[in-house]
């Protein structure tokens, strides 16, 4: 779900994964391979770096999790937690 969810939003903000990368912080030669391994379900991020992407997404951790697509929809609509 998670890996799913990354993607779709990250693509919605029409960025790359490189850029998406640098934004919470990963080292830019790493950065596409990086976002890459999660978008493709190979590695799950650790909870903080799972945070970062929410931030950098501008939507709540929450949506990542949601059961459905309605849900995380809903839950986009409210925008982060903080």
């Amino acid at each position: 779900m998670f890996a799913r969810r990354l993607r779709e939003a990250r693509e919605a903000c029409g960025i790359s994964q490189r850029i998406l990368g640098i934004k919470i912080g990963l080292d830019e030669f790493v950065a596409s391979a990086r976002i890459n391994r999660y978008e493709m379900g190979v590695h799950q991020p650790a909870l903080p770096i799972q945070q970062r992407l929410a931030d950098a997404l501008g939507l709540p951790l929450a949506y990542f999790y949601a059961e459905s697509d309605a849900l995380a929809r809903m839950i986009a609509r409210f925008g982060p937690e903080r």
